[in-house]
């Protein structure tokens, strides 16, 4: 019977040594992972430059003094709901080519001289994910269709809005699709 009981706990213990391991190599890393091979994927040293931080900040600021809908939030829990975590910069770049195509171009008269530098780093931004894709994507879709129609049923107090929560967009970005040196940051 004790011989029993050594061979069935054996791979028992064996198998959370393993966990275990795996849990204080992960610690150890600081939490990364083991990078994802896609193109989904940005750089952290892409949302180093103070000044790009600094402009993007300031639209944003100067764009929510101008609006006026304090109780809809376009960048938040609701847009990445049902949205797999590995899968969340692919949406980032689904609503960071909706921000430029469909706002900041056509807005990119206003709040100066912000825009003028705040237009090209995100297009910068979207030209690195271009090769991102998702073949699987309904609930993106979905989330971000959804994000498009508020926009669009608020007019231009919505193109304000996207403007005023560019820093939701540029925290967001920099969470879900910078990689961290040899791995991917996962503090949820």
């Amino acid at each position: 019977m004790a011989a029993l009981q050594k061979s069935v706990s054996s791979p028992l213990v064996s198998t959370l040594a393993a966990g275990c391991l795996l849990i204080l190599v992960l610690c150890a890393q600081g939490g990364a992972a083991v990078p994802i091979t896609s193109h989904c994927r940005l750089n952290e040293s892409d949302f180093q430059e103070p000044y790009i931080i600094n402009y993007t900040f300031t639209l944003a600021q100067e764009a929510s003094l101008a609006d006026n809908i304090t109780d809809v939030r376009l960048i938040g829990k609701k847009l990445f709901q049902g949205i797999n975590v590995t899968k969340r910069c692919y949406l980032l770049k689904q609503v960071l080519n909706f921000t430029l195509e469909e706002v900041l171009l056509p807005q990119s008269d206003k709040f100066q001289p912000y825009m003028k530098e705040v237009v090209p780093f995100f297009s910068k931004l979207s030209k690195k994910l271009s090769q991102c894709h998702e073949y699987d994507s309904q609930h993106i879709q979905r989330n971000v269709q959804n994000l498009k129609n508020t926009v669009k049923k608020l007019g231009e107090s919505g193109e304000i809005k996207v403007i005023g929560e560019l820093n939701l967009l540029f925290i967001a970005l920099r969470r879900e699709c910078a990689q961290v040196e040899q791995g991917w940051k996962m503090d949820y």
